[in-house]
């Protein structure tokens, strides 16, 4: 493991011994260096936090104080923003169909920009949000993605064009394109495809009479967790490379990494509760599982478990403790004979962990704390 991962996981054994589980435990200093290396590669480029990858206050606090923009989704991410006296200058949403509630609560708080993908959103945002400011979600390859977002959300080139000529038609403010290659992206190559489709889009709008000025890229920048993936730095010199190849110099770039900055920040810790053979196999249980905390494991997340003993190791059926079925964390993970009450850390966990669990079955979510 990197060094400043490995850091972090002797700092979460320390930190959390005496702590019940789960227990999340998030690296304020690796979140700051994070911060730095986007702010430092994607130079020019305008920096959106993904609040729902983890909407913890202190971390929002920290990014806030750093400088950093927030992308949102939802009415309930707004309101934490503004209660956190969060400038509406420095918030967009970037999600393309938005509750009536929501696009009410941003016209009024004075927020400057959002997505949209469809007819109804336009007549939406029309009504209740006159003259916003509005990109095209565009669907983009996925290629590499281990989350791909290519069916619920975006429209192909033809219908974007259309619909930026309609939303200009409508009294909005056409502003540019918004994309995303899918969640935990491992091909640098995908944003080059993607900027390059977006390219298409754009001359076509302005062909049309809709002048754009800004490309939102999205996310899917990877956390390490057992595969290795592009640094920041490498998609970066992608994305540089291919707007540089079509695009103007004066385009507005913008980014919304949220896995990407925090995922690597995090180790959760969990407590093993049980064990059993079933048909062969070893089974293990711990506190935490896919609906308290690990959710993104039924989505081909594999995350690095870390024993708190060594030893040889076997394959185990690693479980969550729910009386689910589906409740099953991983079929072939490599671990030492671990006894009840023995300790994992769950490595690369500081993204979507949180954010997804509920208290279903009665089992906590993972409590929080930082280290600075």
């Amino acid at each position: 493991m990197p060094v400043e991962i490995n850091r972090l996981l002797e700092t979460a054994k320390t930190r959390l011994a005496s702590e019940k589980t789960p227990a999340l435990l998030m690296d304020k200093k690796l979140i700051r260096a994070k911060y730095g290396e986007f702010r430092a590669h994607f130079s020019g480029a305008r920096v959106y936090y993904a609040v729902k990858s983890n909407p913890h206050p202190e971390i929002i606090r920290l990014l806030h104080d750093l400088g950093c923009d927030f992308e949102i989704s939802s009415l309930g991410e707004l309101e934490r923003l503004l209660s956190m006296d969060i400038p509406s200058r420095r918030i967009s949403i970037g999600n393309p169909l938005k509750h009536p509630s929501l696009i009410r609560l941003a016209y009024r708080s004075g927020i400057e920009l959002t997505a949209f993908d469809s007819l109804s959103e336009i007549e939406k945002l029309a009504a209740l949000s006159p003259g916003i400011k509005v990109g095209v979600r565009l669907t983009v390859p996925n290629d590499g993605s281990e989350w791909p977002l290519t069916k619920k959300f975006g429209v192909e080139a033809d219908e974007a064009v259309e619909l930026l000529v309609q939303a200009k038609k409508s009294g909005l403010k056409p502003a540019g394109i918004f994309f995303h290659v899918g969640s935990q992206c491992t091909l640098a190559s995908t944003w080059a495809k993607a900027i390059e489709k977006s390219w298409s889009v754009w001359q076509r709008a302005t062909q049309r009479g809709v002048e754009l000025r800004m490309l939102n890229l999205g996310g899917g920048f990877p956390a390490t967790y057992l595969r290795p993936v592009p640094t920041v730095a490498e998609i970066a010199r992608v994305v540089h490379d291919s707007l540089t190849a079509f695009f103007p110099k004066d385009i507005e770039v913008s980014i919304a990494p949220g896995r990407g900055l925090v995922g690597e920040a995090g180790v959760l810790a969990a407590t093993v509760m049980a064990k059993a053979v079933r048909d062969g196999e070893h089974w293990l249980y711990l506190d935490v599982g896919v609906f308290n905390g690990l959710m993104e494991a039924v989505g081909g997340i594999k995350y690095r478990i870390v024993p708190s003993r060594n030893g040889p190791t076997r394959k185990w059926v690693l479980s969550g403790p729910t009386c689910d079925s589906f409740d099953v964390i991983s079929s072939d993970v490599e671990l030492p004979d671990l006894d009840v009450g023995d300790r994992v850390y769950v490595m690369s966990a500081g993204a979507y962990t949180t954010a997804y669990a509920s208290q279903f079955d009665g089992f906590p979510v993972p409590a929080v704390h930082f280290v600075e």
